[in-house]
């Protein structure tokens, strides 16, 4: 994953690309990023950094950017894959979590209907 994102970073510095080339790219390391582990992404910019040679204080703050892009990421990722279920159950049909409550009460209440009708007996 490093060495992918390092290439795309280098192709970009080295203006061989066109623009919608580093918008996927772009979009690919976002992801790639968001699957990251927080030691990743920690291991990363700090080799970038070094690569760069940034300053201790621009390190730290392009390491702060890529947590918290990677932390930004991975939501997106887990809202889109939730919402993908969600259609998915929609389409199947299945009951949901709210309409199996919705339905255990109504056997809840036919039940206290029986039980009085039969102590009533």
């Amino acid at each position: 994953m490093y060495n992918y994102i390092k290439k795309t970073y280098q192709t970009v510095l080295k203006k061989e690309v066109k623009m919608i080339d580093i918008l996927k790219k772009g979009i690919l390391t976002g992801i790639g990023i968001g699957l990251m582990t927080k030691d990743k992404v920690k291991e990363f910019a700090k080799k970038t950094a070094e690569e760069a040679k940034l300053t201790k204080e621009d390190a730290r703050k392009f390491a702060d950017e890529l947590l918290k892009q990677s932390e930004d990421s991975k939501h997106k990722i887990e809202e889109m894959i939730d919402k993908q279920v969600r259609k998915s159950i929609d389409k199947l049909g299945l009951a949901n979590r709210e309409d199996l409550e919705k339905i255990e009460k109504k056997l809840d209440t036919l039940q206290s209907a029986l039980n009085k009708k039969s102590t009533s007996k």
